[in-house]
């Protein structure tokens, strides 16, 4: 559930009229995704499926059905109210690079983004702003996967090389994977092993805990453009440049089969993620297939793009709701279950309808729903939330754009610019390029500033210069470092300290002092290079002399040390009070071995109530 949120900043200019003198931005509203009010309303009145499933009112499309709106894990059989035509938000960068790579979190609270220029950016996954961005490679990311577990994340990049990452993003582990750009790579069911696919034709299984090479699988004869790894089985899927998908067996590194059902660069395999029945393939010959494993054919043909298809992806919860990103920037939404013909055009049957599925032709599927101008380059990594309520896409136009499906009643989106283009929008009066401009200027100074205060917020305080064998005691400006260390953990010479006065050579360091010869040291103490200590405290010894006109009666009684005799000409010490030591306000209690110090009474309620009862209040008995 979509909402809006209002926000303003201000920020400092010439001639404004803000209350510091700058001028003030004018209220936007930021959306946002709230999906806490569907989940508490699916949790509060579902029901086992063996007992009918959900007991509400279907959707309708009514502003008054947004309150029961449901997540799409509450609704597994209607796909078509999950297909996400609505767009919330775009997120880009201060540094604007293309998006390879768009991640959920495994929780779902953030979107991970790796770019080309070796960024990782984090957006928040419900006001979508930014939350923090880290170099992590020295060359573009070309894939990242995270594991079933969800305690590992795996990268890949241009230079071959591929990270091992925690959840809180701290890299543990690099390995040189490939000599070449790494374009894809998966996890192993049991995230034991993990599989690259590179442009050196090849693809290579390793061991996750060691980071150790076990097989190489050959047998394309062109780049490996993408791979993927049953969810749960032992069986790997690979597309290349020489238009094959070929699955394999990891065990052994065999070659099961190959599927040629396309004509062009295989851009993307991907295993149905819940029952692992379906593979589906996309291709730059402008179509995407369905291939049933369990007759090793395509049963679906996928059509509708103008322009080749760049990648894909499934919905974690409806095995029948399938998404595409063309490299025109489209994106277009196909339901398995329904042909979605055009007019004029036959509805073909599906492979399972005939009376030989094994050699019916592919049932031709046309998009549900198409966001022709989603991006303005093409789309290379699509990523669907955990819940399935947004799907966030990145795209060589340098920008994060997030989607979801409209609020019952709301019917504007289908022409926006994103539906039919800028041009035609403002034609409609449902654009305006001037305020989309402002919009998107303010929109761009918004996120400049979360970031600055994301990258503020990850800087280590500065370490500050300190004296040495004298922790906690700040050095002073002037104090020159030898070089060896960072921060001021060494100092060269101390010439002078601020109120003391110079010592020749410079003050020995108390190490130095340790190990000194007695001779020597006795030597420093004749030639007055280090302050005498004044006697005091030994058996026999006195005490230095007071500062000139120093009024010992002014000390509070106590403080002075038992059996201190006042020098002659001094006045003398008040004598202490009765019950030992005394302060305003405070009470004592001579009642034990040593003196208590207590609070003065507190003042009485009776007073308090009357105070507040001539100002009106209380007068009335409960």
């Amino acid at each position: 559930m979509d909402r809006d949120r209002d926000y303003h900043n201000s920020y400092g200019g010439a001639g404004g009229g803000g209350h510091d003198g700058g001028h003030r931005r004018m209220v936007g509203r930021r959306p946002v995704t709230d999906y806490g009010s569907t989940m508490v309303q699916w949790m509060r009145h579902r029901r086992p499926r063996y007992k009918g499933g959900f007991i509400l009112e279907a959707e309708r499309p009514s502003a008054s059905y947004i309150v029961d709106m449901l997540p799409p894990a509450a609704r597994l059989d209607k796909a078509v109210d999950t297909i996400p035509a609505k767009h919330i938000h775009q997120s880009w960068n201060k540094n604007r690079h293309p998006i390879n790579i768009v991640r959920w979190t495994p929780e779902g609270r953030r979107c991970l983004t790796g770019s080309s220029s070796g960024e990782f950016t984090l957006w928040n996954g419900m006001a979508f702003n930014f939350e923090t961005i880290m170099q992590a490679h020295d060359s573009a990311i070309r894939a990242a996967a995270y594991s079933h577990s969800e305690d590992w994340l795996i990268s890949a990049d241009q230079d071959g090389v591929v990270k091992y990452w925690q959840p809180n993003f701290n890299n543990v582990k690099a390995i040189q994977a490939h000599s070449d750009p790494i374009r894809d790579i998966a996890f192993s069911p049991n995230d034991a092993k993990f599989i690259t696919a590179c442009d050196d034709a090849t693809l290579k299984i390793f061991d996750f805990a060691a980071g150790t090479e076990e097989s190489t699988l050959t047998g394309h004869n062109w780049d490996a453009k993408s791979v993927d790894w049953h969810p749960t089985k032992g069986l790997i899927v690979s597309g290349s440049k020489d238009h094959q998908v070929k699955l394999w067996d990891p065990r052994t590194g065999r070659c099961l089969t190959s599927l040629h059902g396309h004509k062009n660069t295989v851009a993307k395999t991907a295993f149905e993620p819940i029952r692992g029945q379906l593979l589906a393939t996309c291709a730059r010959d402008q179509t995407a297939r369905v291939f049933d494993l369990r007759m090793m054919r395509d049963v679906c043909l996928l059509r509708g793009h103008e322009k080749d298809i760049s990648t894909l992806t499934w919905h974690p919860f409806h095995t029948s709701l399938l998404t595409t990103g063309g490299s025109d920037g489209s994106i277009f939404h196909y339901l398995l279950d329904e042909p979605n013909s055009p007019p004029g055009v036959i509805s073909s049957m599906p492979a399972y309808d005939h009376a030989d599925p094994s050699n019916a032709p592919a049932q031709t599927i046309y998009p549900a729903h198409r966001i022709q101008y989603a991006h303005e380059f093409a789309v290379w990594s699509l990523s669907w939330h955990p819940l399935g309520h947004i799907l966030a896409s990145g795209s060589n136009d340098r920008a994060t754009h997030f989607w979801t499906r409209p609020r019952p009643g709301d019917t504007k989106y289908s022409s926006d610019e994103w539906h039919v283009g800028k041009a035609a929008a403002e034609a409609q009066g449902t654009w305006d390029r001037r305020g989309a401009r402002r919009s998107m200027r303010e929109e761009e100074e918004q996120e400049f500033e979360d970031e600055v205060e994301g990258l503020v917020d990850q800087k280590m305080p500065a370490k500050q210069p300190i004296l040495p064998g004298l922790p906690g005691l700040t050095a002073p400006p002037n104090i020159t470092r030898d070089g060896t260390s960072t921060g001021g953990a060494q100092i060269r010479q101390l010439s002078q300290l601020p109120g003391m006065p110079g010592f020749p050579g410079g003050l020995p360091q108390p190490n130095t002092i340790a190990k000194m010869d007695p001779s020597e040291f006795a030597a420093l103490m004749a030639e007055g290079k280090l302050p005498v200590p004044p006697p005091f405290g030994g058996p026999g010894q006195g005490i230095p002399p007071p500062p000139p006109n120093f009024d010992f009666s002014k000390l509070p009684p106590g403080m002075l040390p038992p059996g201190f005799q006042l020098p002659p000409g001094f006045p003398p010490m008040p004598p202490p009070n009765a019950n030992g030591l005394g302060s305003p306000g405070m009470g004592n209690d001579t009642g034990g071995a040593g003196s208590i110090r207590r609070r003065a009474p507190l003042p009485s309620q009776q007073e308090s109530l009357m105070m507040e009862q001539r100002q009106g209040k209380y007068r009335i008995a409960r």
